[in-house]
C-alpha cells in the first residue's frame, strides 16, 4: 500500500493532467469559435430561398408565420416561386402570425412558402419597371456582370453591394437616381454569382475587391462616363473606401454614399464576438485567423485609422440598432472626418437592423439621397 507521502505526488500529477486537459479543451473551443468567426467574415455563402409561410389571406393583406424577420416594422418584400410582392408595415401581430398589407404585386395563396427579405427582387425591370442592359465588366479575374440603367449626362452612380450580397440589394436607391436622370451601374465582384471566384475562394473584405470596382469604372469610361458617384453598403462601403485610398481613378469621384458600411474590421469582429456571447479576446483570434487565411492586413482596413487619400463629400447612413457593423464605427469615421476636414453628412436612423434604414423610413432615405445628389445634377453641363 502506498504511503501518504507517495499518494500526494500522484494526486498532484492527476490534478496537473486534469488541468491540462481542461485548458486544452478550452483552447480547442476558443480556436473553433475563432475559426467560425473568421468564416462569418470571409467565407462565401449562398443564401436559402424560404424563411416564412403564408398562413392566411384577406383582401390585400397576408398573414405570415411570425419570425424575427417577418415582424419587423417597415417596407419589405416576399418572394416565392418566381413571383414577388412588396409588403407594407405590420397591420396586426399575434404570437403565431404577422399580418401585413400588400403594396405592390400579386397576393400569394395560403400555404405558400416564401422568402421575406429587405432587398428588392430580381433586376431593375422586375423590381421597379425600369429598363436596363446587362453588361460584362472585364476584371483581372474574368468578366463580371453588371446592370446598366442609362441616364443623362456623364456622371454615373456606381453601386457596390456587401458581404455575400447580390446586385439586387442596391436597387433600393434606383428610383431616386432614375428620377434625377443619372446613369446607374450596379456591379458584381469576385465570388458573386456569375462573377469569377477569387484565387483562394474567400472574401477579402475590400482588400482585393476594390480592383473590381476600378475595372467597372474603366468600363464605364468606355461607355461615356467622366465622373462618378459611389454608393456602397456594408462591405461595399469598405470596397469604396479602399478604392478611394488606392485607385488612380479615385480623383474622378464627386460624391460618396455609404449605408451601414464596414468601417473598421476589428470593431466588426468585436461586435461578432458579442453577438455570439464569446469573450472579447476572441475577436483578436478571429482577426489573426482572417489574416492567416487571406494574407490581408486587417488593421489597414480601418477607414478610421487609415482614411482614404481622396475624400469626396460623404453621406453616411447608419441604423442605431445595427448588430453587424455597430454604429460606433460610424461615429469613429465622423470623428476622423472632423479632424481631417472631410465633409461627412452623418444621418443615423433610430430603427432598423443592418442596411435597413430604407426599409424603416423610405421617405426620409429617399429624400436624403435626392438632396445629396441634386447639386451634382444642377452643376452638370
Amino acid at each position: 500500500m502506498a504511503s501518504g507521502s507517495e499518494r500526494a505526488p500522484r494526486r498532484r500529477r492527476r490534478g496537473w493532467i486534469a488541468g491540462a486537459a481542461v485548458l486544452a479543451l478550452v483552447a480547442a473551443a476558443m480556436g473553433a469559435g475563432a475559426w467560425y468567426g473568421s468564416d462569418q467574415a470571409i467565407k462565401v455563402v449562398r443564401h436559402g430561398t424560404s424563411n416564412t409561410r403564408v398562413l392566411a389571406v384577406h383582401g390585400d393583406t397576408v398573414t405570415l408565420t411570425r419570425t424575427p424577420q417577418s415582424a419587423k416594422p417597415g417596407t419589405y418584400w416576399l418572394e416565392w416561386s418566381g413571383a414577388h410582392s412588396m409588403l407594407g408595415d405590420v397591420v396586426s401581430d399575434t404570437p403565431g402570425g404577422v399580418t401585413r398589407k400588400v403594396l405592390r404585386g400579386p397576393v400569394p395563396s395560403v400555404g405558400t412558402p416564401g422568402f421575406f427579405g429587405n432587398v428588392p427582387p430580381g433586376d431593375p425591370k422586375v423590381a421597379w419597371g425600369i429598363d436596363f442592359t446587362e453588361i460584362m465588366v472585364p476584371t483581372e479575374l474574368g468578366p463580371a456582370p453588371a446592370w446598366y440603367v442609362p441616364g443623362d449626362g456623364t456622371t454615373w452612380v456606381v453601386a457596390v453591394h456587401g458581404q455575400n450580397g447580390r446586385r439586387k440589394a442596391k436597387l433600393k436607391i434606383l428610383p431616386v437616381v432614375h428620377r434625377l436622370g443619372l446613369p446607374f451601374l450596379d456591379i458584381s465582384f469576385r465570388n458573386d454569382e456569375g462573377a469569377p471566384p477569387s484565387p483562394d475562394g474567400l472574401l477579402h473584405l475590400g482588400d482585393a475587391e476594390w480592383r473590381d470596382l476600378e475595372a467597372a469604372l474603366r468600363q464605364a469610361q468606355t461607355m461615356g462616363a467622366r465622373r462618378f458617384i459611389l454608393y456602397g453598403t456594408s462591405m461595399g462601403g469598405q470596397i469604396v473606401g479602399q478604392f478611394l485610398g488606392r485607385s488612380p481613378l479615385a480623383h474622378l469621384v464627386d460624391r460618396v454614399i455609404m449605408d451601414a458600411p464596414m468601417i473598421d474590421v476589428r470593431m466588426t469582429a468585436e461586435q461578432g464576438a458579442r453577438n455570439h456571447h464569446l469573450p472579447a479576446f476572441t475577436a483578436g483570434l478571429v482577426g489573426q485567423i482572417i489574416e492567416w487565411r487571406t494574407g490581408i492586413d486587417i488593421d489597414r482596413l480601418s477607414l478610421i485609422h487609415h482614411p482614404p487619400r481622396v475624400r469626396p463629400p460623404l453621406l453616411l447612413i447608419h441604423t442605431v440598432p445595427d448588430t453587424d457593423h455597430p454604429i460606433q464605427e460610424a461615429h469613429g469615421l465622423v470623428a476622423t472626418g472632423a479632424r481631417l476636414g472631410w465633409k461627412i453628412r452623418f444621418e443615423p436612423f433610430a430603427q432598423g437592423e443592418h442596411t435597413e434604414a430604407w426599409n424603416v423610413d423610405r421617405g426620409r432615405y429617399d429624400w436624403l439621397v435626392h438632396d445629396f445628389l441634386s447639386p451634382v445634377v444642377a452643376s452638370a453641363p
